[in-house]
């Protein structure tokens, strides 16, 4: 599959020839939703924390006397029934991640890669080289090749000048390589991705 190289000014510098097996699947979206459900349940915190009936600050004096008062049958004030009392079966902190094996997240990558490409969104990068850190330049170039919602990914390390001028431009996020992600891709409307990132990529998911 080969496509065209962009340059930062919007010219072409040749052309590079795609992996199929990476860039030219038929997208499944049942694969895509099983990575980026892994992905979002593993950032998840899971620090949500209720106080039981063994945690709140009431006495645990009997309120009043088994028998004779008319009233139902009650022990402490510390019990659900009652205002500010323990919370029943609430949730505590714990994990929500969940398992996937490596082989699985790779072809989830290949997917989301494809679908890109089978769109017409991805976008082949000469390099995202910068001679000077300026946002409004980089902002500029965007503007002028048309990205509005870009990811960016780079090889194994991204230009300190490129990030710092992207790093206050909205809508655009840049990453190395090691970092490219089904969620972080499918976000964005347009992929772009270096000649250097295609080679890693080729290289990580053979």
């Amino acid at each position: 599959m080969k496509t065209d190289v962009l340059t930062l000014d919007g010219g072409k510098a040749g052309s590079v020839d795609l992996d199929d097996e990476i860039f030219g699947l038929e997208p499944r979206a049942d694969i895509l939703h099983r990575v980026v459900r892994w992905q979002r349940n593993n950032a998840q915190q899971g620090t949500h924390k209720v106080k039981t009936r063994s945690e709140t600050s009431y006495s645990t004096k009997k309120i009043y006397r088994q028998k004779g008062t008319g009233g139902a049958r009650h022990g402490d004030r510390n019990a659900p029934i009652f205002r500010k009392g323990g919370v029943y079966k609430g949730p505590t902190p714990r994990s929500h991640g969940h398992e996937l094996t490596k082989k699985f997240r790779k072809l989830g990558l290949r997917h989301a890669l494809s679908a890109k490409a089978r769109e017409g969104n991805l976008i082949v990068l000469e390099s995202a080289d910068l001679a000077e850190a300026k946002t409004k330049a980089l902002s500029a170039r965007m503007r002028d090749l048309g990205w509005k919602r870009a990811l960016v990914i780079d090889g194994a390390q991204v230009n300190d000048n490129f990030a710092r001028a992207a790093r206050n431009i909205e809508g655009l996020d840049v990453l190395p390589s090691m970092g490219a992600n089904v969620y972080d891709i499918l976000k964005r409307d347009t992929l772009v991705i270096t000649k250097a990132g295609i080679e890693a990529l080729e290289a990580r998911l053979k």
